[in-house]
């Protein structure tokens, strides 16, 4: 064994890094006395170094740790240890500015760094940091045994063969659906899903432990050009499991599109409506559990201020076991079990029916034989990192990995046609913060509980929807501009005063998923395009407005740069400065929890995968049951749509077997 990547004098400046990222502070008046420590306390008081380089370890490939080892070796060498605060900052100044990887790499150090520090939980599930940031932590509450029984695969080093009516690749809002359908009428069905299995009594109790073990490849993660910072989930249940529970219905102009445009017939009509009925109501979509939180009010006072219309927000809830101060943790996993997601819902029918649940098995690629699906090869990850191979023999397969992984699954068999990958959506969301003058408790109630749809069509159908965030510690924190520890630490010390306003836009461009060397989805988006340029700063300006409106003392991009308005201030040049600030890697990151599009339906085989009803233009047997099945970006909350298309496309596939 050589010596570690990652060794003692790597480990000793990362310890400073972390200390730079997060320095004592002087504490403002009010808070002078610091009873806690928050103030003076910097990130090696919690071991945020030696978590660092541990979570590094875990996320970066051998030749990423060794462009990370280059890094420190320079700091280490120029002496970053001795200099001070100012001087630190300075340093990693000049260095951002020596490349875009470099640049990317701080921003990433960075923000792992100040998740750690305001998000990691102790032995006791709390953090020190949590009683000055206002923030009581996730609830314990006592939650009943799992109730699915995943498949486990016989003992023994062998490889495992399974044979099926039909495979599912995924378990979310499009596998779990079809699952359900297909396994309640009469078919021998096996799901895999790459993720692990989670319900109430063992869903992860702190952020960051939710953010490794639910959320694709650990939480937060940036496109290729660092413009777009994408959550995804990836574990059983899917997006379902951790998305915020908003049941929006797709737009009619959508539909018509869809349609007429792309050949996706009857998705206009009576026809889909019924597939959206049917859904809501199996997955007890209301009203009645929409309670609203500080930072909810606030949006929804700014938009009467304005007379911007706004509704209450539909959700997927169970109002008997229904509480709003868990709900803002279902972003985490549901303790409660009231979010009625696929978890609790269709992959439980499925589950009742007979089908075959069976978890941390991701799939390498689709088999064929004479042309038509044969089944799937899969690696079924075991204990203490073993793994075997794992086959299913089917003769039809659904793919519905989600809209980052399902055109990766189709590259790797070769399969899908010239499209795979290519318009991917991501409806990229501008996000400016603000500080109140009360209390706005954004981790209590409902995450989305207020939707302003008074912007859905700013250039022709392409719009946007304004909806909260719900804040957490951790994804704050990193979220949150960083000029330098001391202003960044000030915000965060006001944590319980901040309200976050997003716009979820329709994007008109797009993106690609395509694979590196190691046969790994790789994500590319590109802010190139002129009419998504437009809908983002009429989003920005309407963001601004709605939290002056509501009455901010101060308004915070999110930028790179600390752009602030404060209350008595001209908004139109403060308006102007954001709308002027580049978006992307270089200024304001975007983000992004609804992917599309990568695997499309439509009637052209040359600029789509799967033909309208979901099977690939160039492999019978070959399904397309998930967001990657969207012709186009679809300009609301995706999981009622999802939901909706995979039963139409189930129904589908009894209809061909019949």
């Amino acid at each position: 064994m050589g010596e570690p990547i990652l060794d003692v004098r790597r480990r000793a400046v990362l310890d400073d890094l972390a200390d730079t990222f997060v320095p004592p502070v002087r504490p403002p008046d009010a808070d002078r006395d610091d009873p806690t420590g928050f103030w003076s306390r910097r990130a090696g008081e919690l071991g945020v170094g030696g978590l660092l380089a541990d979570r590094l370890q875990e996320l970066l490939a051998e030749d990423e740790l060794g462009e990370l080892a280059k890094l420190l070796d320079l700091l280490r060498i120029t002496g970053f240890a001795r200099l001070g605060q100012r001087g630190r900052e300075g340093v990693l100044r000049l260095v951002a500015r020596t490349s875009t990887d470099a640049r990317d790499g701080i921003d990433g150090l960075r923000g792992i760094a100040l998740q750690l520090f305001y998000g990691a939980a102790d032995g006791g599930g709390r953090n020190p940091n949590w009683p000055v940031l206002g923030y009581p932590g996730p609830p314990r509450i006592d939650a009943p045994a799992r109730r699915l029984t995943t498949w486990q695969a016989p003992p023994g080093e062998d490889d495992v063969t399974l044979v099926a009516d039909v495979v599912i690749v995924g378990s979310g809002s499009g596998g779990g659906v079809i699952a359900g359908e297909l396994a309640g009428a009469g078919l021998d069905v096996v799901v895999l899903e790459a993720g692990g299995h989670h319900e109430e009594a063992d869903f992860p109790h702190d952020e960051m432990s939710a953010l490794q073990q639910l959320y694709w490849r650990g939480g937060l993660n940036l496109t290729s050009e660092g413009n777009v910072a994408i959550l995804a989930g990836a574990t059983l249940g899917g997006g379902s499991t951790i998305n915020w529970q908003n049941c929006v219905a797709p737009p009619e102009a959508v539909r018509a599109e869809w349609a007429q445009v792309h050949g996706l017939d009857g998705v206009d009509g009576p026809a889909f409506d019924a597939h959206l009925d049917a859904v809501l109501e199996r997955i007890s979509a209301t009203d009645a559990c929409t309670d609203l939180n500080g930072v909810n009010e606030r949006l929804a006072a700014g938009a009467d201020a304005l007379d911007w219309s706004w509704h209450a927000a539909v959700r997927n809830c169970d109002p008997a076991t229904y509480t709003p101060e868990t709900a803002g943790h279902v972003g985490f996993g549901d303790r409660t079990r009231s979010k009625q997601g696929t978890l609790v819902t269709y992959l439980h029918d499925a589950a009742e029916a007979g089908a075959r649940l069976v978890c941390r098995a991701t799939v390498t690629r689709v088999r064929t034989a004479h042309g038509r699906a044969a089944g799937v090869e899969a690696v079924l990850a075991g204990v203490a990192g073993t793994t075997r191979r794992l086959t299913v023999e089917a003769p039809t397969v659904v793919v519905a990995a989600g809209a980052l992984e399902t055109p990766a699954v189709l590259l790797r068999s070769g399969i899908g046609g010239d499209a795979v990958g290519r318009h991917l959506r991501l409806h990229p969301v501008p996000m400016v913060a603000a500080l109140y003058d009360e209390d706005l408790r954004a981790w209590w109630g409902p995450p989305q509980a207020t939707i302003v749809g008074a912007h859905r069509a700013v250039v022709g159908d392409h719009g946007y929807l304004v909806e909260t965030a719900h804040l957490h510690p951790a994804i704050s924190a990193a979220a949150l501009p960083w000029t330098s520890g001391r202003d960044h630490k000030l915000l965060m010390g006001r944590f319980s005063r901040l309200g976050t306003f997003i716009a979820v836009t329709r994007d008109h461009g797009s993106g690609t998923v395509t694979l590196d060397d190691a046969g790994q989805a790789v994500i590319s988006y590109p802010l190139v395009d002129e009419i998504d340029a437009e809908v983002r700063a009429h989003a920005v300006r309407s963001l601004v407005e709605l939290h002056v409106a509501a009455g901010a003392r101060v308004v915070i991009d999110t930028g790179r740069g600390l752009l602030l308005w404060r209350r008595g201030e001209d908004v139109e040049d403060y308006i102007r400065r954001l709308q002027d600030a580049p978006s992307g890697a270089d200024g304001r990151v975007l983000f992004s929890a609804h992917q599309m599009g990568s695997a499309r339906m439509g009637a052209d085989p040359a600029t789509s995968v799967a033909d309208p009803h979901g099977q690939l233009h160039d492999t019978p047997g070959v399904w397309i049951g998930d967001t990657s099945a969207f012709p186009s970006a679809v300009g609301s909350n995706p999981m009622l749509t999802c939901m909706a298309l995979a039963r139409r496309t189930a129904h589908a596939i009894l209809a061909e077997r019949a």
